[in-house]
């Protein structure tokens, strides 16, 4: 136990250096969160006793360095030069006259979360949902008064629906994959559970809509310039790689921003540059992230919560109980919702056997709270990304993610209550 405790501290020095500190001074800005992870990284390089400090410090660099890492990298690069180089030439202005004039004020946060959902929905992925709406959302917000973290929050909420539900999600596929079941089952389970909750947060949503008024006066919309935003979400739309989208948007920005005179060509290279820079603080900590969560796994941390969970299991309720603990657990050292499925997936079939849960309600389990735990977390890669766009503190999205909770409350009453009852 006392090896698993130490294997663990390191995420407690994290959250005592960042979150705890930060409560204290009631100001989250005081400590960087790029300073918390470097100390937490240091003092997980030091306590990994047994091996020398060059194999420590290989492991660390493996984590920091993995594929999923890197790709997410790439992702930020190539998110930052489109976001700067499309506000640059008009794109982010045009888009957001265009949704203010379509819509309604009061409309305003049910239309983003509604359009959140349907794009999640039809690409399977949180990351380029946000990727695409938090500079609108954030537009948005800033002409109509309303605060930014909450616009953006919209966004995030909104893009975990089609993250936990849509058949060509990662989360999705580790989760049928590892439980042995159909997409089309595990979909129709999650939909009973998660469908419900995105109904109360849209009534939510249109009652808090109530008071958002657009401005008197919105500016003729320039359409040229809305193309590359709405050409990023139809390619999305249309199942495009996240990398292949953002490559046309840049594109584009640079062919119209040139074309109508916003820059030229070497103020288009200046406005990516800018872009891709005001995501250093991002890069730098999905790096050192995943390098901390490496070496918690290398010191035996990720079993020693598979194991202190899943010793006092003794009835269905408590197996499922079990999974959604896990998965959690899990999420919260992974920072990465997939990566945590596909970690427990095993040992949650097992568990699931054992007690006779239906592999389908398990599947659901498992990815709605991998969502949940995800969505709320301040150092996951679509809070970190949504931050990055909308100039925030992650933290200050925090007391807006109502969704991500909804579906996780919603998760705990089909546990504790047993519904859908055909599945339980």
């Amino acid at each position: 136990m006392k090896k698993g405790l130490i294997a663990l501290s390191p995420l407690a020095v994290f959250m005592v250096l960042y979150l705890v500190t930060s409560i204290i001074a009631r100001d989250f800005y005081k400590v960087p969160i790029t300073v918390a992870f470097m100390a937490a990284s240091a003092y997980a390089v030091v306590i990994s006793g047994g091996i020398p400090l060059r194999k420590r410090i290989d492991v660390f660099s493996a984590g920091a360095g993995k594929g999923q890492m890197m790709l997410m990298i790439w992702i930020f690069i190539l998110a930052g030069a489109f976001a700067h180089s499309a506000k640059e030439m008009g794109a982010i202005d045009a888009t957001v006259h265009l949704a203010l004039d379509i819509l309604p004020g009061n409309m305003l946060l049910a239309g983003l979360f509604l359009a959140a959902c349907f794009i999640s929905l039809s690409v399977g992925t949180s990351v380029g949902t946000i990727v695409a709406l938090t500079p609108i959302a954030a537009g948005i917000a800033e002409q109509t008064g309303t605060p930014v973290a909450l616009m953006t929050a919209v966004v995030v909420g909104g893009s975990f629906f089609g993250d936990n539900l849509s058949f060509i999600s990662d989360t999705t596929i580790a989760a049928t994959a590892t439980q042995g079941c159909k997409l089309s089952d595990k979909f129709r389970v999650n939909s009973f559970i998660v469908i419900p909750a995105a109904i109360v947060i849209l009534a939510v949503y249109l009652v808090m809509g109530i008071g958002i008024h657009s401005p008197q006066h919105v500016p003729e919309v320039n359409a040229v310039k809305v193309v590359p935003y709405i050409t990023v979400l139809i390619t999305a739309v249309f199942g495009m790689n996240v990398l292949a989208v953002l490559t046309t948007g840049i594109i584009l920005t640079g062919i119209i921003g040139i074309y109508n005179g916003s820059f030229d060509m070497f103020g288009w290279f200046e406005a990516m540059g800018d872009g891709i820079k005001g995501m250093g603080e991002l890069i730098i900590i999905t790096m050192m992230a995943g390098g901390l969560m490496e070496i918690i796994k290398h010191n035996g941390g990720i079993d020693f919560i598979i194991n202190r969970l899943t010793r006092h299991v003794s009835s269905k309720r408590g197996a499922e109980l079990a999974v959604a603990g896990l998965v959690s657990l899990v999420n919260l050292c992974t920072a990465n919702n997939t990566v945590a499925i596909i970690t427990v997936g095993g040992i949650a079939k097992q568990i699931g056997d054992r007690f006779g849960v239906d592999n389908r309600k398990c599947a659901s389990i498992l990815d709605t709270f991998s969502c949940t735990m995800q969505g709320i977390i301040p150092y996951g890669a679509q809070l970190l990304m949504a931050s990055g766009l909308a100039q925030l503190n992650p933290v200050s999205i925090m007391p807006y993610l109502y969704y991500p909770l909804a579906i996780g409350i919603a998760a705990m009453f089909s546990i504790l209550f047993r519904y859908p009852k055909r599945y339980s």
